[in-house]
């Protein structure tokens, strides 16, 4: 419990106490070292997030949140307008730097709306409305990780095992996590759930990040190479599959790390149920289908060289490096949020459970 705790609550960002800086852990050191970097300018804050030192698609929005808090501070202008026009710059240098999460440009438009809203009070009263916003976007994360989680656990028995891919614990979101939520919850309910992490080639999310969490937490878990799922499956090891989420569609498509969508074409074939945990930040209401989503494509090095002493391939061998998939709506049981479980057909599960959200997403659908 006490390496549970340690873990799960975690400060992976925070602003800074005089807020002139967001301070974050560098994800890209982990787990040989635990690293906390600072970010005031914007190209440091929009190269951890393009670089991956803070990742995962709340973490991001969250991280989004506090930067655009400080860099607003930083702002010297006579007046509103001026100090608007910087301010949205800003924002949007910030939002270029990972086109696939939803958090990001989610968080970031939410700022933009409180900053709108107290132009009159600039400029002490304006920063600090930021600030506060900032962190009540980090407070509500909490409260929904969570909910899914204990969301997530119901549809697990004690005794099973869950194979996870990428990273969606407490690193990527706050304190429990997502698609690793029900694990640290069945940690703290005396549950037996163990878990097979894959190690998420090419940036080793699963191997650097999962593994690390869930040993430090004292939960049972196995490191695999992403092409050792389907033997594990076939072996009757796995009872479920738990993933996190960056972008989903209204059709219940979901955008997530690179070889999720090959995880649950397994499960679908093995008959075992493929479920996907993320906050309704990350169900994207104007994005009618995965085929909608923009795939962000990585340097071709990544796969070549990081993580190697020497490279695995030659210099002039072509690689296509995109940095997520999408996994059908038909291959996923259940996508579960912190209002509820939604099950097929998605339309109409978030219909019911997100109405405003819904019908405000139908509105801005291109041709609607």
């Amino acid at each position: 419990m006490e390496n549970l705790q340690q873990v799960t609550h975690i400060d992976n960002v925070r602003l800074a106490e005089d807020g002139s800086a967001v301070i974050y852990i560098d994800q890209t050191q982990l787990p040989g070292r635990t690293i906390y970097k600072e970010a005031r300018q914007p190209r440091e804050m929009y190269d951890a997030i393009y670089q991956l030192q803070v990742r995962g698609a709340p973490c991001i929005g969250i991280f989004a949140a506090y930067s655009i808090a400080v860099l607003a501070a930083g702002i010297d202008a006579p007046d509103f307008d001026s100090f608007y026009a910087e301010y949205k710059k800003q924002s949007d240098y910030l939002n270029s730097s990972r086109p696939t999460a939803v958090n990001l440009s989610k968080q970031l438009a939410r700022m933009d709306a409180c900053c709108r809203a107290n132009a009159g009070a600039y400029r002490t009263g304006l920063l600090e409305a930021l600030r506060a916003e900032a962190r009540a976007i980090h407070q509500e994360d909490i409260d929904m990780c969570y909910a899914i989680s204990d969301y997530g656990l119901s549809l697990l028995k004690d005794g099973d095992t869950v194979l996870t891919h990428c990273n969606a614990g407490p690193l990527a979101t706050s304190r429990y996590g997502t698609g690793q939520g029900p694990f640290y919850l069945a940690k703290e309910r005396g549950m037996d759930i163990k878990a097979y992490a894959d190690e998420t080639r090419p940036l080793l999310q699963g191997a650097r990040l999962t593994s690390y969490e869930l040993q430090k937490a004292g939960v049972d878990v196995t490191l695999i190479c992403d092409n050792m799922a389907s033997m594990v499956m076939k072996q009757g090891k796995i009872q479920a599959c738990m993933v996190g989420c960056d972008r989903v569609a209204r059709n219940g498509d979901a955008a997530n790390k690179i070889g999720t969508s090959g995880v649950a074409v397994l499960a679908k074939y093995y008959g075992i149920p493929f479920y996907v945990l993320g906050p309704s930040s990350t169900i994207d209401f104007t994005c009618p289908t995965g085929d909608d989503i923009e795939i962000e494509l990585r340097d071709p090095d990544e796969i070549k060289t990081k993580f190697y002493a020497e490279p695995v391939a030659l210099p002039e061998v072509k690689c296509y490096n995109p940095a997520f998939d999408v996994t059908d709506h038909s291959l996923i049981t259940a996508i579960v949020t912190e209002r509820g479980i939604c099950y097929p057909p998605f339309d109409e599960s978030f219909r019911r459970l997100f109405p405003e959200q819904y019908a405000a997403g139908e509105k801005e659908v291109p041709g609607k």
